[in-house]
């Protein structure tokens, strides 16, 4: 299940008494969740959000803030957004508002990007506007390879002004078009636990991490595993093959192997599972693996010279398909 809604929560919950910080988080919910519209001629703010919690608050804080009343609607999902979302709207008072948020410029330009008083203000504002744009369109995936923290955006300029601003936070963020849609998109683990906890979710931040964490371990884990079980494979797969070619060689020899070449492959034979230092220490007397190794490259090179003379297949023609080397 995908940790969006915990962090959304938690956010949600986050009242920071700076009226900057408020008005900041405020207008970048507006900005990133539906923006401007034009009603009957008239300049319309209204904000489409997934939680009946969030737009009950953000309309408390138009109140609170600006004196307006806005009107609250179930409508259905716009956008892409599945499911049902609920309207914060402000008609009676849209342009007074809309100019006072700064999403409307002097001229009565809507703003492409972010009002630059948001982007250039201090440290709790710029942490209020992240939050404001992940509440109104953000989303957080589980730690892994593809863990990303994204946010939707309802302009290129305002994913680069959200970018600007992350950077001020100390936040690696990129600005990226996904199938037509702005997005600015955090991937960077320790990147997004930070951005986490400079919106305020300090919880999630921590529960993240540590997943994240877990993770990082069980893979490790797996790696080294799978690993073992390669190289195990690897060892199984070059003793039979060995063994394979030694048979082969005794078979072509028959009673022309010296003895002492015989032996050391009797002693490959006997001990299929062993590696050479063992089989040296099996020999009578004790050999090196040097000279176990020695012996049995002899035996295999002098069988494959006698069959390559008499038109006979090789050691080689022993080893089963999918051993060789």
């Amino acid at each position: 299940m995908s940790p969006t809604p915990d962090v959304k929560t938690e956010l949600a919950a986050v009242r920071d008494p700076r009226a900057t910080a408020r008005v900041a988080e405020l207008t970048a919910i507006l900005r990133f969740s539906g923006g401007l519209h034009s009603i009957a001629g008239r300049v319309a703010v209204e904000a489409e959000l997934d939680s009946d919690l969030l737009a009950r608050r953000v309309a408390r804080d138009i109140m609170e803030l600006y004196g307006v009343r806005p009107e609250l609607h179930r409508v259905q999902a716009s956008g892409g957004r599945t499911g049902g979302t609920f309207a914060v709207r402000v008609i009676d008072g849209g342009e007074t508002l809309a100019r006072q948020t700064g999403l409307l410029d002097q001229r009565r330009r809507p703003v492409r990007g972010l009002p630059n008083k948001l982007t250039t203000g201090a440290r709790p504002d710029l942490a209020a506007v992240w939050r404001g744009a992940f509440l109104a369109a953000g989303s957080l995936s589980d730690p892994g390879r593809s863990a990303a923290l994204e946010i939707a955006c309802p302009s290129g300029e305002a994913a680069m002004a959200l970018v600007g601003a992350a950077h001020r936070l100390g936040i690696t963020a990129k600005a990226r078009e996904v199938r037509g849609i702005p997005r600015v998109v955090v991937r960077d683990g320790d990147a997004i636990r930070v951005a986490l906890a400079e919106m305020g979710a300090i919880r999630t931040a921590d529960a993240w991490e540590e997943m994240r964490q877990r993770r990082e371990v069980r893979a490790g884990v797996n790696r080294l595993v799978n690993f073992d079980d390669a190289n195990l494979r690897r060892s199984a797969q070059a003793a039979v093959a060995a063994c394979a070619r030694v048979e082969r060689a005794l078979e072509i020899l028959g009673d022309d192997v010296p003895d002492h070449l015989k032996e050391a492959g009797e002693l490959r034979l006997s001990h299929r599972d062993a590696s050479l230092d063992e089989l040296g220490h099996h020999a009578d007397p004790p050999l090196t693996k040097d000279a176990v190794a020695g012996r049995i490259r002899r035996l295999l090179a002098m069988a494959d010279k006698k069959a390559t003379a008499d038109g006979i297949p090789g050691t080689e023609s022993a080893v089963p398909e999918g051993f060789e080397d």
